[in-house]
């Protein structure tokens, strides 16, 4: 083999790379606006029906959905499942998540619910190092603090005597935790993963946060009256359950397997914006305008974040 031969083969070993990067930037675009109808729709039906039982039936229903994905693309087999305690730790961290946001919009405002989700890009960068060394360079740690700036003035909501006082509520404030679990479940995914198909390794994690769920909140699902829940809450349940945890965790362990923790949750900072356009869609109007400069300083951490290194 000539020296041109190998100097041409180069640039080819390099693209599937950048594809599979462009992709997992894709899937977290999705992702972003996907979860933000959750933040909404979620503030509608969280004194509707206990957590517990909420997100129980949700991660049935949304199991049921992607094993019949599994079924119909690459299958599951045996060896998908060597390990099964990787899918319950994984299923039982994002149960937690799930089941303390609904807790936290029982009281707190849904822009100011993603705003605190907005956070998770920092503790997520911290967990990647811990599991992964994934190292933080000095622009990505800007980024992170003025990410984090931006959502603690949204957080605050926009109240610099708040600010002072550190008074934040108490929905975002069990919310938060919430999203502590979140974090370390992205870079986790990236650890335990073992070459399966992301959508194997997402049917794996439902099924096992489902038992987890079943077992923590049977009294709520069996309190739960079933056939009195308004109409709205089955809407929650359908978006949750399709939109918000099949199609979004699907698009979570595909942009994972391909991208830095930091940059996979880099895309939450687009989430407040999103949940913006879903509170005006939903007749809840805007939101007051000093809150918009922490949204901006969001953007600019997302563009910092995102931007190439070299």
């Amino acid at each position: 083999m000539t020296t041109g031969e190998k100097t041409q083969r180069k640039p080819m070993a390099a693209t599937p790379s950048l594809r599979d990067s462009h992709k997992g930037h894709l899937a977290m675009l999705a992702f972003s606006a996907l979860v933000a109808g959750s933040f909404s729709l979620g503030s509608l039906v969280a004194n509707e029906i206990a957590p517990a039982a909420l997100n129980a039936l949700r991660f049935v229903l949304a199991g049921m959905l992607i094993g019949a994905a599994c079924a119909l693309g690459p299958g599951v087999k045996r060896r998908d499942f060597t390990a099964p305690w990787r899918y319950l730790l994984l299923g039982s961290i994002f149960a937690v998540y799930f089941v303390l946001m609904f807790y936290g919009l029982k009281t707190a405002d849904p822009v100011q619910a993603a705003a605190v989700f907005t956070l998770t890009p920092a503790m997520s960068g911290v967990f990647g190092w811990l599991l992964l060394r994934q190292v933080t360079t000095a622009r990505m740690a800007l980024a992170l603090v003025i990410g984090g700036l931006g959502a603690l003035w949204v957080i605050f909501r926009a109240d610099m005597e708040a600010v002072l006082r550190f008074e934040i509520g108490p929905g975002e404030v069990i919310y938060f935790w919430g999203c502590v679990a979140h974090a370390l479940y992205t870079p986790l995914v990236r650890r335990l993963n073992r070459g399966e198909p992301a959508v194997v390794f997402t049917f794996g994690m439902l099924i096992a946060g489902a038992l987890v769920l079943i077992v923590f909140g049977w009294r709520d699902l069996r309190a739960t009256d079933w056939m009195a829940l308004k109409p709205i809450v089955w809407i929650g349940v359908l978006y949750l359950s399709v939109c918000a945890s099949a199609m979004t965790f699907v698009l979570l362990q595909f942009a994972t397997l391909r991208l830095p923790s930091a940059k996979v949750m880099a895309y939450t900072y687009l989430v407040p914006i999103w949940v913006i356009l879903w509170e005006i869609a939903l007749g809840q109007g805007w939101p007051p305008g000093m809150i918009l400069w922490g949204i901006g300083l969001t953007i600019v951490a997302l563009w910092l974040l995102l931007k190439d290194e070299h």
